[in-house]
């Protein structure tokens, strides 16, 4: 896996340190300045043109179980959203110029009506139970992250300079905390959040299926792709070999929250070196 360039990191640092304003007075922006720098090898970075957020939706199984406040019915109905263009995000990408592509990758649902290529590389209709049964099999795994991987180089064929990974999925936070877990080597107490806002009775349903994910998953929590296989989903192996494919092509990706991050961290487990090229 190439790094991004060492040479630019050091020269933004020092460029960033000469201007006329306090150490890190610019906060977080001008960490994200010199790693846009690194990855680009250049200083300044140059200004970004072609940015392309790609959302993965899929269904869980776990959301029949109460980890989530919402039913699992809402994830088809934001899809279509996303398509109609009619969601928070879309707002915010015509604001800043940003194209939106939405794939199903599994979906409960058969999405009448919706463009074919959003279900062009469907994997299957929802998830296992992470806490009874696995999420996926070997070889839908295999094809999710192949998927993935394809999708990212599509859209850095068609010129995109910087990635955006989304998600759309009720209950995704559940294998998502999973997932970290697997990663870091935590306990599930340490990585399972409210999610959507579940109260504390739901908070503690979610504690217990992400424990007993972790339970059932055993050992095989050590291997990447067994981890995906056990504990993930169509979605979230989808966009973990988009990652893969951004960081092999030396494209940056912005994460946004928990998911990305999860995936991420898995991205990270199979190609070592990749997440430098994730912020």
């Amino acid at each position: 896996m190439r790094a991004p360039s060492s040479d630019a990191r050091a020269a933004a640092t020092s460029r960033l340190a000469a201007l006329a304003t306090p150490p890190g007075a610019l906060g977080r922006l001008g960490d994200l300045a010199i790693w846009l720098s690194a990855t680009q090898g250049h200083v300044p970075p140059r200004p970004l043109d072609r940015v392309r957020l790609v959302i993965f939706a899929g269904d869980h199984g776990v959301a029949r179980h109460g980890v989530s406040a919402y039913p699992p019915e809402i994830t088809a109905a934001m899809v279509r959203t996303f398509v109609a263009g009619r969601a928070g995000v879309s707002a915010l990408a015509a604001a800043h110029e940003v194209s939106v592509r939405v794939l199903d990758l599994g979906v409960d649902d058969d999405l009448d009506g919706v463009p074919a290529e959003v279900q062009a590389h469907k994997i299957r209709r929802g998830s296992g139970a992470i806490h009874l049964e696995d999420a996926l099999t070997h070889d839908e795994a295999r094809r999710a992250i192949a998927a993935g991987r394809r999708v990212a180089q599509e859209e850095i064929a068609a010129g995109a300079d910087l990635l955006l990974s989304g998600d759309m999925g009720i209950g995704n936070t559940t294998p998502s905390a999973a997932l970290v877990a697997a990663a870091l080597g935590l306990p599930a107490s340490e990585v399972v959040g409210r999610g959507t806002g579940v109260d504390d009775a739901g908070l503690a349903l979610k504690l217990a299926v992400v424990d007993a994910a972790l339970r059932r998953a055993g050992d095989r929590t050590d291997d990447a792709l067994e981890t995906l296989v056990a504990l993930g989903s169509a979605d979230l192996a989808a966009a973990t070999g988009f990652l893969l494919g951004a960081a092999e092509a030396g494209v940056p990706v912005l994460l946004d929250g928990l998911i990305s991050v999860a995936c991420a961290l898995t991205a990270e487990r199979m190609a070592p070196g990749a997440a430098a090229w994730f912020a």
